[in-house]
C-alpha cells in the first residue's frame, strides 16, 4: 500500500470492511436481460441512441431469428441465474407485434428461466399506440408499459420531431390502462426549445393528472452528433432550467412521488427495478443491434461486451462472433469510478457493503475518492452508507470525477 493510501485509508472508516480483494461470487449478483429493438419510424433531432428510421416494411421473423441466436450465443454467461427483470427499449419497440414480444419472452424463460414476478418492461412511442397491439404486449408477459410522451404541449413536440401530438399521448394512456397495465412510465422532457418555466411545469402537472406510477422527468440535454448538435436550438439557459427543476421537483414531491435517481420519480413500490439492477452494479446480458451487457465470470471477472451496431450488420452476425461489437475487461483503476457512476445516481445511494460485494475490491480502493468529496460536502459522511449529499446530487458529475484514477 502506498502511503496515499494510507493516509487515504485512515480518513475513511471502511476502509477496514475489506482487508484483501476477494473475487465477487457471480452466482449472488441479480442477472437482468436488456434487448434492442433498433429501428422506429422516424430519427429525433435529440436522439443520440442507436435508432434508425425504418425503411419499408419491418421483418419481424428476420430480427426474432437473429435475437434468438444472440440470446444462445450470451446465455452460457448467465451461469444459472434467472432473469429478474427485462427491457425491451430502442428505438420504438411498440412497432413490433405482440407475437414478436410473447415468442422472444417465451423464448428466454425457456433458455434462462423468468424469475418469479420479473419486471418486463416495454417501451412504446404514442405515435404507434394501438388497443389490440397493447392488449396483445400484456398477453404475451409485459407487465410495465414505459410510455414516451416527452411533452402535452404540440408546438413543443413538433420542435422535437416527435410523431405524436397531445391528444395521442392521452389516448396512449388510455389505451394502455384500459390494457391491464397497472404500472406505467411516463417519459417527459423539459428545457425544450424556447420553453417558459409554466409550460414546464404546465406539461409536468398535465403528465400527474395521468397519475402514472412513475415519472421519467429529465432534461433535454444536446449530444454531439445529433441534428440539434449540427443546429443548436434555443434551449433555456441555467437559471430558467434550475427554476423548472427546483418547482417541478416540489410538485412532484407533493404529488407523492419519490425521487429516488437523478431523474426518476415513483410511487411507493413502484421503482423501476430494472434500472436498479443497473445503479446497484448487478449484472445484464444485451441482445440486440448496439445492445450492451456488464457480467461477471465465475472468477469474478468484470466484463463489458456490445454487439455490433448497425440493424444490417447484425442481422447478418447475429449468434456468431461477427456480431460482438467488442468485450472489455474492468480492472482495479475501473471499478471505483466505475461503481460510482451508477450508485451515486441514487439519492439514498447503497450500503457502503456493496461494493466489496459487486467488485470484489477491498472498500479501501474508495477510500481516496471518498475522502475528496466528503471534504467538499458531496459526499453522506455515513461510514455504512456510500450516497451523495444534496450538493453531491447537484454536482454529480464533480463527484463522481472525484473517483476516477488518480
Amino acid at each position: 500500500m502506498t502511503n496515499s493510501s494510507v493516509l487515504a485509508s485512515r480518513s475513511d472508516p471502511t476502509a477496514d470492511l475489506t482487508a484483501a480483494s476477494v473475487a465477487p461470487d457471480a452466482a449472488q449478483i441479480p442477472l437482468a436481460l436488456y434487448v434492442h429493438f433498433p429501428w422506429c419510424v422516424r430519427k429525433c433531432p435529440y436522439c443520440d441512441f442507436n435508432s434508425h428510421a425504418l425503411r419499408g416494411t419491418l421483418d419481424e421473423e428476420a430480427y426474432l431469428g437473429a435475437l434468438l441466436a444472440d440470446l444462445e450465443q450470451d446465455a452460457p454467461l448467465a451461469g444459472s441465474r434467472p432473469i429478474g427483470s427485462v427491457f425491451i427499449g430502442g428505438g420504438t419497440p411498440s412497432l413490433a407485434s405482440g407475437s414478436f414480444v410473447g415468442r422472444l419472452l417465451d423464448a428466454v424463460d425457456r433458455r434462462l428461466g423468468l424469475a418469479a414476478g420479473a419486471e418486463i418492461t416495454l417501451e412504446a412511442n404514442p405515435g404507434t399506440a394501438e388497443a389490440g397491439r397493447f392488449r396483445h404486449y400484456r398477453t404475451a408477459g409485459v407487465n410495465r408499459l414505459s410510455l414516451g410522451i416527452q411533452s402535452l404541449d404540440d408546438r413543443h413536440l413538433a420542435a422535437l420531431g416527435r410523431i405524436h401530438g397531445r391528444s395521442e399521448a392521452l389516448a396512449a394512456v388510455d389505451l394502455a390502462r384500459r390494457a391491464g397495465f397497472e404500472n406505467l412510465n411516463l417519459d417527459l422532457m423539459h428545457g425544450l426549445p424556447d420553453q417558459t418555466v409554466g409550460e414546464a411545469l404546465a406539461d409536468l402537472e398535465g403528465a400527474l393528472a395521468l397519475a402514472p406510477e412513475h415519472v421519467s422527468w429529465y432534461q433535454l440535454t444536446i449530444e454531439p452528433n445529433t441534428a440539434f448538435a449540427a443546429a443548436r436550438p434555443p434551449v433555456p439557459d441555467e437559471d430558467r432550467v434550475g427554476e423548472i427543476q427546483d418547482e417541478g421537483l416540489a410538485r412532484l414531491a407533493a404529488a407523492g412521488y419519490e425521487h429516488y435517481e437523478v431523474s426518476a420519480h415513483a410511487r411507493p413500490d413502484f421503482r423501476c427495478r430494472h434500472n436498479l439492477n443497473y445503479w446497484e452494479f448487478g449484472d445484464y446480458l444485451g441482445i440486440g443491434a448496439g445492445a450492451h451487457a456488464k457480467l461477471t465470470g465465475p472468477a469474478g471477472t468484470i466484463r463489458r461486451r456490445w454487439k455490433v451496431r448497425h440493424p444490417t450488420v447484425y442481422l447478418a452476425g447475429a449468434g456468431t462472433a461477427a456480431g460482438v461489437g467488442g468485450e472489455s475487461v474492468l480492472g482495479p483503476d475501473d471499478l471505483p469510478i466505475e461503481f460510482a457512476l451508477n450508485a451515486l445516481r441514487l439519492a439514498g445511494g447503497v450500503p457502503s457493503a456493496l461494493y466489496p460485494q459487486r467488485t470484489g475490491l477491498p472498500a479501501e480502493t474508495l477510500a481516496p475518492g471518498r475522502a475528496r468529496a466528503r471534504a467538499l460536502g458531496l459526499l453522506d459522511p455515513d461510514p455504512e452508507r456510500f450516497a451523495p449529499t444534496p450538493l453531491g446530487r447537484r454536482f454529480l458529475n464533480r463527484l463522481i470525477g472525484l473517483f476516477a484514477a488518480d
